[in-house]
């Protein structure tokens, strides 16, 4: 079943996170807590997931934009997509990916967006089979600390 992430999935979710890039599942602190409770009430941010059988195994965030351009349409930015190891090559990101499109022609975004950091052929062809392109634009990342 693809749906949106509910409260009780807060660990689930962190151990998933453990196949993106994360080394190990954060210490519940009251930081983290309060993170979840914005994230679960924000309208506008949307954790998708993947269960199977009560596990957790794929997911991506989609986060509607409010915007003044483009006829005062938002636009949606997609981030975190992740699968777990042992569930990979089996469609369920792209029905994560296909239920955020669903999330963002509902809010009338005109353009969706997301960032990779894989360089691997394979990951940028999966992103093109689920409707995105890597001509339109150019990103350009600062970190901070």
């Amino acid at each position: 079943m693809v749906r949106e992430v509910q409260e009780k999935d807060l660990n689930g979710l962190l151990e998933l996170y453990l196949h993106l890039h994360e080394e190990s599942v954060p210490e519940l602190t009251e930081h983290l807590s309060k993170t979840w409770q914005t994230i679960l009430t924000d309208e506008n941010h949307h954790i998708i997931v993947k269960e199977i059988d009560g596990k957790l195994v794929s997911s991506c965030v989609c986060v509607i934009i409010p915007n003044l351009t483009r006829g005062i349409r938002p636009y949606a930015f997609v981030e975190n997509v992740v699968t777990h190891g042992d569930y990979r090559g089996k469609g369920y990101a792209t029905e994560c990916l296909n239920y955020a499109k669903t999330l963002a022609e509902k809010a009338n975004c005109y353009k969706m967006m997301l960032l990779t950091g894989s360089k691997k052929e394979s990951t940028l062809k999966f992103y093109e089979r689920a409707g995105y392109n890597s001509s339109d634009k150019t990103a350009f990342i600062q970190w901070l600390e």
